[in-house]
């Protein structure tokens, strides 16, 4: 035998030692047999008929053709049985288990069994028991189980604190396993980054367009053991480099996929909640300025969005505005309703920050809860006629672009797009605008400063930082983003009124909605607050049962986080490192403080 040279990088994944023992007693062998029959008979049973009736939505009672939920069945299986060819050595799948670790093999197989027996629990339930199953279904349940069997019985490596494993940080720490970003070539680290967004879009745009609440369930299921083996494979590490070191073209890969959603949809209601979601994501990475980087609990933040929502109400051009005869382009209406904003926040903020903590918290709840009755009075009888208090400013007129008229529907190279797609591409350019003025912000000298603030305020005045100066601009480019955003809105809703601005209630938007957004997505991150308020708005929109329930949903969620993954699901590095000071993976140095951390030379 010849002796492997230390440079190469195995395919094959070695077989753990004989200390390890899995969970079941099973040879290591046997074990990974039956995960790899397993996935292949789950995704197998995925083309056999579940049920009888077309009843069950997703019509699984054809022979031959996946329907619904096996789609996401047979989705599951094939994920199990290539990470199972991966732990055998297949030549030309060992990319697949940087890590080297069983891991990923037990989550895949937890996620196929999940959204397996979750449908044939969903089929008993809703047309009234298990006799309801055909053969394939019971074939699926059993065939779901055989690789968790399997993967169970396989020896699992230690977690680190930070749910990475041991393996995983071994190995990463020999740089000559892994070679640098930079060794790759740069065209084949586009074509990786490429392909990663074409398959995020289409991801994003399955989620968005399920018809049904069990559809969303299993895909929720799937998407979520799936995201987490990749974590733990190591593969996320790995393309985090990649980003890292082509953060310009990522950045553009990602425009241009927002840019391709609406021409993948022909049901302009998805549309809708595509711009929904930019909006909110908007807003919700305003906050993130105060919360996420100069570590300020603002709790009435959603009545910035009022304001610019209801000075664009004003000067648009409505025939129910208190400003008659004034109807101003939208340009000029943005940056009226940004500027609105930015100058609350400064009139709020100038008398408050230089309170701390629950004190600061306690004066913005009020000050939300001030604006909503502010607006709600303003009607001519309570106070002055300004906003018609409830009944609001409706009748908002679209918007006119250089001639194209964002109210009406226009054939762009063969797609037809909508009223809700015109506006959702409109708000890609100002999510384009947010998130350079974010990220120009939080690099800069004053971003550096925010960062100080939110560490420890006391110390960061002591080495000459103005705290009160820096918090206070924190809080005014926070509002304006939000402002703007609230342009958009009004013309999107064609009406304003107070009634969603509050601190909590059953729909978006309001201030528990967009703080649960930066808090789950990851604060201190650009894309962390977009996939949270993406979560918190699909959530109520698909499952109709948690609309009364959001909140508790939200602290369930937020309880669960906290235990698991404290610095959100897309972590910045920093807080990464402080919320894991032991057993966490040694992270390259950051060239930014919003950036993914930097790849360095192997050895330095």
């Amino acid at each position: 035998m010849t002796e492997t040279t230390k440079t190469e990088v195995p395919d094959a994944v070695p077989t753990p030692t004989p200390a390890l023992r899995g969970l079941i007693p099973l040879p290591a062998a046997a074990a990974r047999g039956l995960l790899l029959a397993g996935g292949i008979a789950t995704a197998a049973s995925a083309f056999l008929a579940w049920t009888w009736t077309a009843e069950f939505p997703g019509d699984l009672t054809i022979n031959g053709y996946p329907g619904g939920l096996q789609w996401l069945t047979f989705t599951a299986g094939l994920l199990t049985a290539l990470f199972a060819l991966a732990s055998y050595g297949v030549r030309g799948l060992g990319w697949l288990l940087p890590a080297r670790n069983n891991a990923p093999l037990v989550l895949t197989a937890l996620g196929g069994f999940a959204v397996t027996w979750f449908t044939v629990i969903a089929i008993s339930a809703k047309l009234g028991g298990v006799v309801n199953l055909e053969p394939g279904g019971w074939i699926a349940a059993v065939a779901s189980l055989l690789p968790v069997i399997g993967a169970f019985a396989l020896p699992q490596e230690r977690t680190g604190t930070d749910g990475t494993k041991d393996a995983l940080k071994a190995y990463i720490a020999k740089p000559d396993h892994i070679p640098a970003a930079q060794a790759v070539a740069p065209w084949i680290q586009r074509a990786v980054i490429t392909v990663v967004t074409i398959i995020g879009l289409g991801v994003f745009t399955y989620g968005i367009d399920t018809e049904y609440g069990e559809l969303f369930i299993g895909y929720l299921f799937v998407v979520t053991f799936a995201m987490w083996a990749l974590h733990t494979a190591g593969l996320m590490d790995r393309f985090s480099a990649l980003v890292a070191a082509n953060r310009s073209f990522t950045l553009a890969m990602g425009f241009a996929a927002a840019i391709a959603f609406p021409f993948t949809q022909t049901d302009d209601h998805y549309a809708n909640i595509g711009v929904n979601i930019l909006i909110f994501g908007t807003v919700a990475l305003g906050l993130n300025i105060v919360v996420g980087l100069a570590g300020l609990l603002d709790l009435g933040y959603v009545a910035f969005l009022g304001v610019g929502a209801y000075t664009a109400a004003l000067v648009s051009g409505s025939e129910f505005s208190t400003i008659s005869g004034v109807h101003l382009p939208f340009w000029a209406s943005a940056l009226a309703g940004a500027a609105a904003s930015l100058v609350f926040g400064v009139l709020i903020g100038a008398p408050t920050l230089r309170l701390r903590g629950d004190y600061l918290a306690i004066v913005t709840l009020g000050f939300g809860e001030i604006f909503r009755i502010a607006v709600n009075n303003m009607d001519g009888d309570s106070g002055p006629d300004v906003t018609n208090g409830p009944n609001g400013i409706p009748s908002i007129p679209d918007l006119n672009l250089f001639g194209f008229n964002l109210g009406q529907a226009h054939d762009i190279g063969g797609f037809t797009l909508g009223r809700f797609a015109n506006y959702y591409l409109l708000m890609v350019l100002i999510m384009a605008i947010v998130v350079l003025v974010y990220t120009r912000a939080a690099d800069s000298r004053i971003g550096r400063s925010w960062i100080a603030i939110r560490e420890d305020e006391t110390a960061a005045t002591a080495m000459g930082i103005n705290g009160f100066r820096v918090k206070l601009v924190a809080f005014a480019l926070g509002a304006s983003l939000a402002g703007l955003a609230g342009t958009v809105s009004a013309h999107v809703t064609y009406s304003v009124v107070p009634t969603p601005y509050q601190f909590a209630g059953s729909t978006p938007p309001n201030s528990a909605f967009l703080l649960a957004a930066v808090v789950l997505g990851g604060m201190g991150t650009v894309a962390g607050p977009l996939l949270g308020a993406a979560l918190l708005y699909l959530l109520p929109e698909k499952l109709v049962f948690l609309q009364d329930k959001s909140l508790l949903a939200f602290g369930i969620a937020l309880i669960l986080l906290m235990r698991f993954r404290p610095e959100g699901i897309i972590a910045n590095r920093r807080r990464q490192l402080e919320f894991h000071e032991t057993g966490q993976l040694d992270v390259p140095k950051q060239t930014t403080l919003t950036d993914e951390p930097a790849v360095t030379k192997a050895g330095a």
